[in-house]
């Protein structure tokens, strides 16, 4: 089941998402560039990553509890 804090903040860190693929923060922003994550700008600059795109790319969807449930 997802916790609160999934639907409170949908967006990720690049270091978030870095630590969930164990790459580098810099793999993370090439992946951006090449298109294979889309990345979102806060006001101050920073990038964003959906979570549920982080997700689908990862291979787990969003209901990785009724994908676990099933198998």
């Amino acid at each position: 089941m997802p916790s609160l804090s999934d639907h409170e903040h949908p967006l990720m860190t690049p270091a978030e998402v870095a630590d969930l693929f164990r790459v580098n923060t810099k793999t993370v922003t090439k992946w951006a560039a090449a298109g294979r994550l889309t990345s979102i700008r806060t006001l101050g600059g920073h990038r964003r990553y959906r979570r549920a795109e982080v997700y689908a790319l990862l291979g787990l969807g969003q209901s990785t509890g009724a994908t676990q449930a099933a198998a």
